[in-house]
């Protein structure tokens, strides 16, 4: 499933980029992020499909609890001379409940540039997604403490994640501190280039020294072709001594570290946040060799619904399998992937070729990339959210369909999920067309009420007004019976797709999809070669023509969607290959449900099929598709005819 450096890139270029206003994201959440923390922000600058510029930040910055902050350190750029000068500068930042938001941009350079992210435990992770710049970045903060760090602060086990993208390659390595600043030797494991092949690097007699709460790790030696990890790297600590990050004094590195876990973190499950970096150096075609992202999953007993908002170096150029000129830009990635904790708490991912380590407690997920798939992340345990009154949970603002979490974009005619307390005096559920009131209970999104299907005390369910801004953030609330819960922004696109699946935790599992005769496609009646099928979602933005928010969509004609998105079929042979698109828009007769008609393409083994549906600037990657290499007995321009003959009914 590692495609998503390929395969959204091919949808981007169809449509000119809106200019992204700056995000809203509220500011309940500003005391987050109080007092001095230690920062590092790496950049890299694509012209041409090769790094062509880099450039590195590294200090103290102090936020006020309030949304201002004040910064000391220095910047690091490979195209000046001389490389680093200091950096004395101030700005501002802004934090939801959750503790998603932005901070404005240290680095003049880019000065009206926000890094978006999250913060959980005191750390905060991001990067600068919705940027007009032709860079991508990862900027990591974790606080100074009440005292300083000390030599006595760093001791014990830590593995640590290592990822420099101009060497280019990334490593792990274990190194046991003592306590007192020696750490003795460390053994470092690397992929470099295009290898797939990890080779092992000794480095002996590395020591560390902590100087104003900050240090120092000596691990000698200089780079070459066949020595990535080398010289002196600035090393930070949370005051917990749990977290470790930093990178080179004098390069464009980054490494992450955790107290090593031993066993298998018994809290493994729930909501974490992530931001990372992606390197793809296979060298295959029409592939972007770099992104940035940020972003949160849901790891659920071994399975995980995630999503990443990404961005690719605008200036980079693609040319995808239609032969289209292709630029990159911000988008939303949500996927589906399972893991198996080892016996040390490590987890192998073969979906997307990362190796992860976790701290001892489940608390902190880090990992690093498996060649050629070169790559580094973090990912911190969210906390819970609890409110009174009227409460919609800062969190709890999901994709109906793919359950996707809350830190993926919603868009114009979506249906979505709203989870938290106290929502509704009842339960009740609508017909169409869905009313603006039910029981008592109005959403407002954008001020305009949406249209509600369903409502209970802790969960409602809306389709997103078709007015509704695709270029910016939107204020959402509840209004129970005239008593208003609090306000949750979140991102708005073009699109967010996700198809709404038979498991009954959505996103998982099967899509919900019919044969043309309107029976249901499962392992037991799979599709067909040949055959065009339905698939059931959310998430496709505008249709031509509009139809009144919450109505019924009409059959003759019908509306279809503004742009045809891109399905994708990829089987457990390894086979990827495009569909056929015959129909999308929404689905005639139901409220708030799209609809897209496919052909099942030749060439695909028989067996589960992981089902991909690309949007202007979304791309879902959840669910799976039964499919047989048996061929359909109808020919596609007749099974397509009779698709659309009269209305789709879902099968229960």
């Amino acid at each position: 499933m590692k495609t998503k450096n390929i395969f959204l890139a091919l949808i981007l270029g169809a449509c000119a980029f809106p200019s992204y206003a700056q995000p809203v994201l509220g500011s309940s959440g500003n005391g987050l992020l109080n007092g001095t923390y230690y920062m590092r922000q790496v950049f890299y600058v694509v012209t041409s499909g090769a790094i062509s510029e880099n450039l590195s930040i590294e200090g103290n910055i102090t936020f006020s609890g309030r949304g201002s902050y004040n910064f000391t350190g220095s910047v690091q750029n490979s195209s000046s001379s001389p490389a680093m000068t200091a950096l004395t500068t101030s700005g501002t930042y802004q934090l939801s409940a959750s503790g998603e938001g932005y901070i404005s941009a240290l680095d003049t350079s880019f000065s009206s540039d926000r890094i978006i992210g999250l913060v959980s435990n005191g750390i905060f992770i991001g990067s600068t997604t919705e940027t007009g710049e032709d860079y991508n970045d990862l900027f990591i903060a974790a606080p100074v403490g009440s005292s300083e760090a000390t030599n006595a602060t760093l001791s014990g086990s830590y593995t640590v994640a290592y990822f420099d993208p101009t060497f280019p390659g990334d490593a792990l390595f274990t190194m046991s501190a003592d306590g007192q600043g020696n750490i003795g030797t460390v053994s470092v494991n690397s992929y470099t280039g295009s290898s797939t092949t990890p080779t092992t690097q000794s480095l002996s007699g590395v020591t560390y020294s902590f100087i104003n709460g900050a240090a120092t790790i000596k691990f000698g030696g200089k780079r070459s072709s066949s020595i990535m990890v080398a010289g002196t790297d600035f090393l930070y600590i949370s005051p917990d001594g749990s977290f470790i990050f930093g990178g080179s004094q004098t390069g464009y590195d980054m490494f992450v570290g955790v107290r090593a876990a031993t066993s298998p973190p018994s809290n493994y499950d729930g909501l974490y946040y992530q931001a990372g970096l992606d390197l793809n150096e296979s060298g295959s075609s029409g592939i972007s060799p770099l992104d940035s992202y940020y972003g949160s999953f849901q790891a659920v007993s071994g399975q995980i619904i995630g999503h990443q908002r990404f961005t690719t170096a605008s200036s980079l150029r693609y040319q995808s399998l239609a032969s289209l000129s292709i630029y990159g830009g911000t988008s939303d990635f949500t996927y589906s992937d399972s893991y198996t904790l080892n016996s040390d708490g490590s987890s192998d991912d073969t979906a997307f070729s990362q190796h992860y380590l976790s701290s001892t407690d489940g608390t902190i997920r880090i990992g690093y990339g498996i060649g050629p798939f070169l790559s580094l992340s973090v990912a911190l345990q969210a906390p819970g959210f609890t409110g009174s009154g009227v409460y919609l949970s800062p969190v709890g603002v999901v994709n109906a369909a793919s359950s996707a979490p809350f830190t993926a974009q919603v868009s114009p005619g979506e249906f979505l999920t709203l989870y938290g307390s106290d929502l509704a005096p009842t339960t009740a559920s609508a017909s169409v067309p869905f009313p603006s009131i039910l029981e008592g209970v109005q959403v407002m999104i954008n001020s305009v009420a949406a249209p509600i299907y369903y409502v209970s005390p802790t969960q409602i369910s809306v389709v997103v007004p078709y007015a509704t801004p695709t270029d910016s953030t939107t204020p959402i609330f509840v209004a129970n019976n005239g008593s208003n819960s609090n306000v949750v922004y979140a991102f708005t696109g073009l699109t967010s797709v996700g198809t709404f699946t038979n498991n009954p935790v959505g996103g998982l599992g099967y899509a919900a999809a019919l044969h043309p005769d309107y029976s249901l496609i499962s392992e037991s009646s799979p599709a067909q070669i040949g055959e065009t099928v339905a698939v059931y979602l959310t998430g496709l933005g505008g249709v031509i023509p509009r139809v009144a928010d919450g109505t019924a969509a009409p059959s003759n004609p019908p509306s279809i969607t503004s742009a045809t998105p891109l399905v994708f079929l990829l089987d457990g042979s390894g086979n990827y290959l495009q569909a056929e698109v015959t129909f999308s828009g929404l689905a005639p007769g139901f409220a708030g449900l799209y609809q897209i008609d496919f052909v099942i393409p030749s060439g695909l083994a028989s067996g589960n099929a992981s089902l991909e549906i690309i949007g202007l600037d979304s791309d879902g990657f959840q669910s799976l598709l039964p499919v047989t290499s048996a061929t359909a007995e109808a020919p596609p321009t007749a099974a397509a005819k009779a698709a659309l003959a009269s209305r789709h009914r879902l099968q229960k």
